[in-house]
């Protein structure tokens, strides 16, 4: 009885909220009371289970912040606390904007630093990190934009086998931490059509923030392009990121598109 009882004590009523950029989907939970348990992994990824849970890409949660507007803290739909996450970035703004948090502009604090925003008519503009260096090698370049990108431009990309290939340049050439890969195929100068392999949800998504963003860079530090404004369409849509070059590499990086609000709902937890 005694087992009983505090198991149903240990039960709890979540509310929840989904969002998606892009087709990058994600549980986004209002966190400001701290009553979320964070720490445990079997719970977050239950949440993001396709086919027992609510079904996500990743979880985020909003929490206060001293300094800022909010506090983002993001976990891969492994359960794990993760890098940063571009589009989720871009959903937990539209989020903080439909709790009234703020009216146009936007600044928020996430694991890889401070992070400017604003929206407009669903579109957010998201202000990445500045990347000081893009690696550039025979085949591919690397690029970290928050989290780290491997960019590899091919050809049919269409009908390119993403999971196999991205799964294994995943695990064998970036060991046991692994990299997020971005297979790449030309448009033209200024556009470029992306498909993402992410670490952590270990299959393609139908888009990637810090992915197309990595892809950008990596287009220009490669010569592929002279322009500083590039589109980047994705499974799930279009994506577009700015930049300025200087000596030290890439500033002003902007990640622009629509960031949606699905449903919203209850979980007992």
């Amino acid at each position: 009885m005694n087992q009983y009882l505090n198991t149903y004590l240990c039960l709890m009523n979540l509310t929840f909220y989904k969002y998606q950029g892009t087709g990058n989907d994600f549980v986004i939970i209002d966190n400001r009371s701290n009553i979320f348990p964070k720490d445990n992994a079997d719970i977050i990824s239950s949440l993001c289970n396709r086919y027992f849970g609510i079904g996500a890409d990743g979880l985020i949660l909003l929490e206060n912040d001293n300094d800022t507007d909010f506090r983002m803290v993001y976990y891969n739909a492994d359960g794990n606390e993760s890098t940063m996450c571009g589009n989720g970035g871009r959903c937990i703004v539209a989020f903080a904007h439909k709790l009234e948090l703020f009216e146009k502009n936007t600044s928020f604090i996430a694991i890889d630093g401070l992070h400017h925003a604003s929206i407009e008519n669903g579109i957010v503009s998201l202000q990445m990190i500045d990347v000081n260096e893009v690696s550039i090698y025979d085949t591919y370049c690397f690029a970290n934009t928050g989290s780290p990108h491997h960019v590899e431009l091919v050809e049919n990309l269409d009908s390119y086998d993403v999971f196999t290939e991205g799964r294994d340049i995943r695990n064998n050439v970036y060991g046991k931490e692994g990299s997020n890969v971005n297979f790449v195929e030309p448009l033209n100068d200024s556009t470029f059509k992306v498909r993402t392999y992410e670490r952590g949800v270990e299959d393609e998504t139908l888009a990637c923030g810090t992915g197309v963003t990595a892809v950008a860079l990596a287009m220009h530090a490669s010569g592929k392009t002279n322009n500083s404004a590039i589109t980047l369409p994705v499974k799930g849509g279009e994506l577009s990121v700015s930049f300025e070059k200087n000596n030290n590499g890439y500033t002003n990086i902007f990640l622009i598109g629509p960031a949606t609000f699905v449903f919203k709902g209850e979980i007992t937890i």
